[in-house]
Order: structure tokens, then sequence, then C-alpha cells
């Protein structure tokens, strides 16, 4: 079965068929009518439909109340148990399609933000004390909710405090080379200016929330519990698909995805300004956005996703300051120029590499994301410029060759197929299982093979999808040595959309009821396992910043687990890695003495040290000694991925020179990329790991 086949039956896209499965049901209410047609989606098409029972009614409550007051800062525990009447029926609430325990929850939150908002308001009058003795625990997983009212307003109280001091600390630091130094007394004045501004903004923004922004919160509960990519999206966020949970931004390049009451980068998009100026990156929390020429920054604390993006977003050649809070806790203001995303840079390129007395001419190219004619307007395809990229580089001889597929998020299954099948004659690359079916073989039909030689492929924490794909593909076919970090992403489930009107002939009084985004199918590796929540493990780890931190598919709540299928026959005759423990010896030897990498694990475990701290102090004094001494362990990073690899040679392929006086600019970002990768000790080693290779071949 051909790919455009498998498609349309995955879609389903007769309307017939929906109504001949989802016989005409009379409802009161339109919600009723959404969780109606999501359950029936869910139960009829997700790849692995829950049982719905007391075990999934307790875990759903769980959820929701994670949803509607992950910070604690709401409810009390009195509430917490009225709510918890239900704890054992919302099972059979979704049975009945029966809105009571979401009605009685509105009714208890919405009380609870009136009181929220009292406290605060009552709070910010008061003369908050930044030299207190009192601590406060910042991890909401490691704190409980109010006993009572009391209890609540001290934790306002405490989180006010808190914030108050991280802004008057922000102050102090801001004004260090300023010529006017204020006293703390001013600086508390205006840092207490500015979090009530914040502050009252957010609680207009909670008074403007519509009942459906809350029963889309209820409903994304239930499909979450399924797995955390199963969306319910209304229409108009169907139609801004591109803009909210996770859509590209216009003006910066990144992904977004809200994260608590902040916004997160998911991704940075190849070629847009965010990913040239280097400086912002994934897993970046957003806290503020100032505007060019504005004195204040606005809070983005609480602010909608779609919101927020309206203030990112901007006119090309304005210029926008981001705060960031990165992984390590510090915070940094980035400054990024907006512009358009520079299509060809997601495009593949190619170089070669020599590291003069060590290993010479070795291919390397870089692609960053698996693009086809279906995503974008040029009708390129990633496999045939790969295989472009190659054949020129077959045409100056290389020994190797280097596909570095770190931070690429995947994308076209049907170029992931072909690219992989570059490197083999022919034969099976991945299984694609479908609920209660056997699992779909895609294979390489064809039998020439563009490179025969060794072959690398890096990879990171941040590849995932199509990249797990062809990484697996080669590494069970002992093709290619695959390097990187402990594990790729682990993202190893396909998602299709589903209009929920399909469900139903008529009721048109109450459409369009929006969509589902479903998972429906699941990826194996033709070993059998599948590439979901495990990643791919390369043969050989190089540690990065990550080391000791879960990131990917593990941090996500519900994550669908590993699982695997029976295997399928597979061998290839072109190039064997025969050598891979004498490789995985040699590199680790290297990587042990290298001062690099010690400071890479040095700084690992930094990081993994911040996570795990969340206790601080209210106390001003107390904790900027805190965060002044997290700033001067983290200057002994600063520079780790800094310096130039003096002995590294990288050059431009002959065929390619001619074409960076074709566009204004080309030249500029052509040596910009070779100054990057001048600085990338990771592929030095990879070139090392080549040597290696090509030397046990001879």
């Amino acid at each position: 079965m051909n790919m455009k086949s498998l498609i349309l039956i995955i879609l389903i896209a007769a309307s017939g068929v929906f109504a001949t499965l989802f016989p005409k049901v009379s409802f009161e209410e339109k919600e009723s009518m959404i969780l109606d047609a999501v359950m029936r989606f869910l139960e009829s098409y997700h790849f692995v439909p829950q049982t719905i029972n007391d075990e999934y009614s307790e875990q759903t409550f769980d959820l929701y109340i994670d949803y509607i007051d992950g910070g604690k800062r709401f409810l009390t525990v009195p509430e917490i148990e009225i709510l918890a009447n239900y704890k054992t029926l919302i099972d059979d609430q979704i049975k009945e399609r029966n809105m009571e325990f979401f009605d009685r929850s509105m009714e208890v939150l919405d009380a609870a933000t009136d009181r929220a908002e009292v406290i605060y308001n009552k709070i910010k009058t008061e003369n908050l004390d930044i030299y207190s003795e009192g601590k406060i625990e910042m991890e909401s997983d490691n704190r409980n909710f109010p006993e009572n009212e009391a209890a609540l307003e001290d934790r306002w109280r405490s989180m006010m405090t808190y914030d108050l001091i991280g802004r008057i600390h922000d102050k102090i630091k801001a004004q260090k080379d300023s010529a006017e130094v204020k006293s703390i007394e001013e600086l508390q004045e205006k840092a207490m200016e500015s979090m009530v501004e914040s502050y009252d903004g957010w609680f207009e923004r909670i008074g403007k929330l519509r009942r459906s922004d809350r029963f889309e919160t209820y409903i994304n509960t239930i499909t979450h519990m399924h797995d955390p990519h199963s969306d319910y999206f209304n229409p108009k966020e169907k139609q801004d698909f591109d803009i909210r949970m996770g859509g590209k931004l216009e003006g910066i390049g990144a992904r977004l995805v809200p994260d608590g009451d902040f916004i997160k980068v998911k991704e940075i998009i190849p070629g847009g300004p965010a990913w040239k100026g280097k400086e912002l990156e994934a897993e970046d929390i957003l806290t503020m956005v100032r505007q060019d020429g504005e004195e204040s920054a606005m809070d983005l604390f609480g602010m909608r996703l779609d919101d927020a993006v309206q203030k990112i977003r901007g006119k090309k050649g304005t210029i926008v300051f981001l705060t960031a809070k990165k992984p390590d806790g510090s915070s940094k203001v980035i400054r990024i120029v907006r512009d358009e995303v520079i299509i060809d840079e997601s495009f593949a390129k190619s170089l070669i590499l020599d590291i003069p007395g060590q290993v010479k001419n070795i291919g390397y190219i870089n692609l960053p994301t698996f693009y086809d004619s279906f995503e974008n307007n040029k009708g390129n395809s990633c496999a045939k410029d790969v295989a472009t990229e190659i054949e020129k580089l077959n045409e100056n001889n290389v020994n190797g060759i280097i596909l570095d597929l770190r931070n690429n998020g995947g994308g076209s299954l049907r170029d992931v197929v072909t690219m992989s099948g570059l490197f083999i004659e022919n034969g099976p690359i991945v299984q694609v299982k479908p609920r209660d079916k056997k699992a779909y073989i895609y294979s390489d039909k064809d039998k020439s093979v563009q490179y025969d030689g060794p072959v690398i492929v890096m990879v990171n924490q941040f590849s995932a999808s199509a990249s797990e794909i062809l990484a697996a593909a080669l590494q069970d076919y002992n093709r290619a040595v695959i390097v990187g970090s402990n594990s790729t992403f682990g993202k190893g489930t396909v998602q299709r959309f589903v209009n929920l009107d399909e469900a139903y002939k008529g009721d048109d009084a109450f459409k369009p009821l929006g969509n589902l985004k479903i998972t429906m199918q699941k990826f194996y590796r033709i070993n059998g396992g599948s590439t979901q929540l495990k990643g791919v493990i390369p043969d050989i780890i190089l540690p990065n910043e990550y080391h000791y931190i879960d990131t990917g598919e593990k941090d996500y709540d519900h994550a669908m687990s590993w699982s695997e299928i029976n295997p399928v026959n597979y061998s290839q005759d072109v190039y064997e890695v025969t050598n891979m423990d004498v490789l995985r010896s040699n590199s680790g030897s290297r990587v042990k003495a290298s001062e690099n990498y010690d400071l890479v694990l040095e700084n690992a475990e930094r990081l993994k040290q911040v996570r795990e701290e969340s206790i601080f102090p209210l106390n001003l004094d107390d904790y900027t000694s805190i965060m002044n001494l997290r700033e001067i362990e983290a200057e002994k990073f600063d520079s780790l991925y800094d310096h130039k690899i003096d002995q590294l040679k990288i050059s431009n392929l002959p065929q390619d020179e001619p074409t960076f006086t074709e566009e204004d600019g080309k030249m500029e970002r052509n040596e910009k990329w070779i100054k990057n990768m001048n600085e990338d000790f990771e592929l030095e080693e990879t070139l090392y790991i080549m040597r290696d290779m090509i030397s046990s071949h001879n």
C-alpha cells in the first residue's frame, strides 16, 4: 500500500462514513456534543484507547486539578475535598456526556479566583518584608494546597514577597553600569509598581476567560489522559494552528508552547532570527517582552499563548527584547531583530572537513529539518537535496560522510524512507502500525546506493520523529555509527486531525464543533522496537548540558509507553560497522581526557542541581547571595562553546562557491555558519570517530 492510500484511509474523509459510525444524537448543550464527539473518536481511532473506569476517573481528576490550579494559589483543601466527591464519578459522567463535575468545578474555581483577587488587592497595599526569615517552596509539586483561607493568604504574601525580591535583585543588577545608583528603598518602590502592574494585568486576563476557555481545559485533560499529543482545537485554534500550540512566530522564528504561567521555547526554526542569534534556545522560559523604544517590559506571567504571540510578533526590521529564564535558573535579556525566516537555511547543505595529520576529506551534510514539497511552496524535497549533496561529495572523493541531524525535529516520512535508502541497496526502513492492525512496512525500493562508504549520524535530545526513524534504520542495518546525547527525543507516534463536525449528520445549529488532533499510529523500528519514549540510544554517547536531565517525551505526563512488535527481515551488503567496541572505547578515552567534556559534565551536574533546588529565602540579602553565586558558577561555562578548534579545516565544496554571489547575504551567512562549525567540539570528536572507522577498514 502506498503512502497516499494510507493517508486517505487514516483521515477517513468521507462524512458519510462518520455518519454511519456515529448516528445522530440529540444534545441540549454544545459542550456535551463536543465531549461526545471527542470520546467517540478517541474510542474508535486512538492507538491505545483508555478504559474509562474509576482509576481513569481518579487520574483525570488529579490532572484536571493540576491544569486549573497547578501553582496551588487559588484552591484550598476544603474546596479540593468538595471536588473530590466526584473523583470516582468522572468516568460515569463522561460516558453519560454529563457536565456536572465541570459545572461544579467552575463554580468553585470562579469563587476561588475572586477570593484570590481580594487577597491580592489587600497584600499589594502592605509594606512587604523583604528581609524576613521565611522561605518559600517554588516547585508546586512539592507543596500542598493551603489548609484554609488564612494559609492561602500566607501563601500569596510569600509568593508576592518572593516576586518582589526577584524584581529588586534584577534592578540592582541593571544599575551596575549606570551612573545613577538608586537606594534599595527606591528600587523596592519601582519593583512594587511593576509587580502590581503585572498582577493587575493577570487578574484582568483571568476575568476575561470565557466558560469555553475553561471547557477546553477540561476536554484537553481528557484527551491528554490518552497521550500528550492528542488535543482538542476549537474552530479558531485550528485556523490559527501555525501560531497556537507551538506555531511559528513570524518575526523571531521560534515555536512556543504554554508552560505553567509562562511560555516555553519548544524549537528554534532554522533560518530564523533567533536561530541566527544563537542566544534563544529550546527549553528557555520566556518571562518578559519589551518593544524597542519602550521603557518597561511587559510581564508574560499568566498570559495566553496567542496573546503573547501578538506581543512578540512584529514587522521585519523591528526589535524585540525577550527575557528568557535559562535551564540553570539564570535570566537573560535577548535582543532579536525581527526578520523573515530564510527558507534556504533549513535546506540540506554540505562541507568538506579535515584535521591535518588525523583525518582527511570528510563530507559533512547538515539537515535541519525533513522538508518536502508538501511543506513549502518551492517543491523542495530533502531526500532529493541530500542525494544531490552526496553526489557532489562523491565528486570530491570524500572518505566518509557525517550526516548532522542535531536539533532536527522531523517532518516528511516519505523523504526519510527515501533518504535512508541512499545508504543501502533496498529494504525496509520503518514500520507504521495503526491500532489493531498489522504494521505497514515502508521500504526503500531503489536498489541503487548513493554512497557506500562509512557514515556517522549525529543526533541529540532534540532530534525527533523522522530523525529518529533514519537513525534507527541505519543503526539496525549496522550501516552507520550513531553519535550524540543520551537519547533522541522519543516521539514515536503519528497524529492526524479529524473534524468533529463529521461525527454528526445534521445538528448544524451546534456547528462548527472544532477539531481533534488524535494519535492514531506508532512508529516501530525494523528490529521491532518502537522509537516512542526511549528514542534512539546512540552507539557512542557524547555528553552535553542535558546529560543528567530528562528531556523530550520522557518529560511529558501520560506519554505513551515503549513497546515492540515483530521484527522484519532486513540485511544490507554495502558497508558494515564491524568495530563498534573499539570505536566506543577510543571515543570514551578521548572524552575522558578532554577538558571541554569535563566542563560539559560539570555544567550538566550544575544544571541538575539548580533544577532540584526549589526552596528559596524570603530575604533579599540571602536571595542575592544565592543568585550571585549561581552567576559566578555559570560564568565558568559562558565561553565553553566559543573556542575555535585550531586544527579543524572547513571548506565549501567547489561546486557551491559560485552560488554565494547569487543572493545578498548568502556569503555572510555561509561565513557565520563555518565560524560556528569551527567551535563545535562535538563535531571534532565525531571526526576522530570517523578516522577510527576508516582506519579499521583499511
